[in-house]
């Protein structure tokens, strides 16, 4: 399967099974759909950034960073498939190929999100991969620990 970026995959539980980290978003259990990541592929590394379909949660959210830092970095409210969703950068995480299940279709079109939200998404994912490497971590998992399993 070939993985790029701005697409939307699905994990195999495998991964969690592996990464045993309890801040990871898991799986849906039950027949229910699997959480939808958006990808950035990075040499042999992807980097699967959760989207969540609670908007107003995270809006709620955002607001409140927004009172008290001035700015919020970490969530990105955008339209995905003619409804608001919410993705969350802070959740991001490193993962190989394997651990990979499909990508995400609607009928039988692929999902690739729009080509400015995507912008957005790649620069504050950046941000704050830059603001780690200074020791300000906005990130729930380690993901340090979880490249180096991955690699």
């Amino acid at each position: 399967m070939k993985i790029e970026t701005g697409y939307l995959y699905h994990i195999k539980d495998s991964f969690f099974e592996c990464a045993k980290d309890a801040r990871l978003m898991i799986n849906h259990k039950q027949n229910r759909k699997r959480p939808t990541y958006f990808a950035i592929k990075e040499g042999k590394i992807f980097w699967f950034i959760p989207l969540s379909t609670k908007a107003d949660k995270y809006k709620m959210i955002i607001q409140k960073k927004i009172e008290r830092n001035g700015y919020c970095d970490s969530i990105v409210i955008g339209k995905i498939l003619n409804s608001e969703s919410a993705i969350l950068i802070q959740n991001a995480f490193p993962i190989i190929e394997k651990y990979i299940d499909h990508v995400h279709k609607e009928g039988d079109v692929t999902v690739m999100l729009d080509k400015d939200l995507q912008k957005i998404i790649l620069r504050k994912f950046k941000l704050l991969l830059s603001l780690k490497n200074k020791g300000i971590n906005l990130f729930f998992t380690d993901i340090d620990k979880l490249k180096k399993l991955m690699l």
